[in-house]
């Protein structure tokens, strides 16, 4: 954890407050479910997880262990991986689905033996967990879009959009869409030619905007559901002799999210116009304090906690504090 990182992990520390976990036990152990572990941003929460959770055990005299398990993108092994942890008798069990539906089958099985359940990053489609922490993925894409269409009514643009959807398992994904259209219907800025699912694979990202690229050579402007592999829209633009920076007459006008390290560094150099960010250090800092709520016997209701992004450009994203970009490469 770099120093700057812990800087702000002790100045979050303070809005827990003491008062959240004096009723807390002294130990809590803690089942981490990832569905799969391959891109930085899994690696950047988790590290975020830890370090916080130590900030809150130097402070409450908690101890946390923490079980850490993954399931290669393989629903059936998640779902093998969280009865490992029911078996392994956790205090709360945190998991990112891989499945939105098929999640709420280890939730119901936690629950019969009375642990708790959180969904993390990816919504449960069915049975509720305790409480989902999260980002607000609605506005999320509302947030880039709104930009996105001023930034095109800036230049006098009517866009022709691209949009490269992600795996529509993930309620993340399917919410992103819709804050797409939900804004291009309401600004009337651009028109969606063409859709990509895209399921979260990076293969698909290239051959999905070469092949979207090819049928609607007409294109200007994109929508990429998330920037995690944004080199392999990167190829595919360069392949069709799309890829220039903002600027150029060539340029094509992109809208993204999350702002991983890939995104950040297109941003960067000009080639992402806008995209609102996927707060890792924050969606972690809400994701103990909920694990020490619900260890405390707290509550919560099955309710959401989800946490905003910002929106950020090529003008903006080296000012924005704490992003976690610039610390981790893929």
């Amino acid at each position: 954890m770099k120093v700057k990182a812990i800087l702000f992990l002790a100045l979050a520390l303070t809005v827990l407050g003491a008062a959240s976990v004096t009723a807390a036990p002294k130990a809590i152990t803690i089942g981490l479910s990832w569905n799969e572990k391959s891109h930085s941003l899994i690696q950047a929460w988790q590290d975020y997880m830890k370090a916080y959770s130590d900030e809150v055990g130097a402070k409450s005299g908690i101890t946390f262990t923490w079980i850490v398990n993954v399931a290669d993108s393989d629903p059936s092994q998640q779902a093998s991986n969280i009865e490992d942890l029911i078996n392994q008798k956790v205090d709360v069990i945190i998991a990112r689905p891989h499945d939105a539906a098929a999640i709420g089958a280890s939730i119901t099985a936690a629950h019969k033996a009375g642990i708790k359940f959180i969904t993390f990053d990816r919504k449960s489609s069915g049975v509720k967990p305790d409480v989902h922490v999260g980002a607000d993925s609605t506005s999320q894409s509302i947030t880039t879009s709104e930009a996105f269409a001023a930034i095109l009514k800036g230049k006098g643009i009517k866009g022709k959009a691209i949009e490269l959807m992600g795996d529509l398992r993930d309620m993340n994904a399917v919410q992103r869409s819709a804050g797409w259209h939900k804004v291009e219907t309401a600004k009337k800025q651009w028109a969606t030619v063409i859709q990509v699912p895209t399921e979260w694979n990076p293969e698909k990202f290239m051959t999905g905007t070469a092949n979207a690229l090819q049928a609607h050579p007409e294109a200007n402007c994109m929508f990429v559901a998330s920037d995690f592999c944004f080199s392999a829209v990167e190829t595919a633009l360069k392949n069709a002799d799309r890829w220039y920076p903002i600027g150029n007459p060539k340029h094509m006008y992109i809208a993204a999210q999350d702002v991983n390290p890939q995104g950040y560094e297109a941003m960067k150099d000009g080639y992402i116009d806008v995209a609102t960010t996927y707060d890792a250090y924050f969606h972690a800092m809400e994701l103990v304090k909920a694990a020490v709520r619900l260890a405390s016997g707290e509550n919560l209701g099955g309710k959401d906690i989800l946490v905003q992004g910002r929106v950020a450009t090529p003008d903006n994203v080296d000012k924005l504090p704490n992003m976690w970009a610039k610390e981790y490469k893929d």
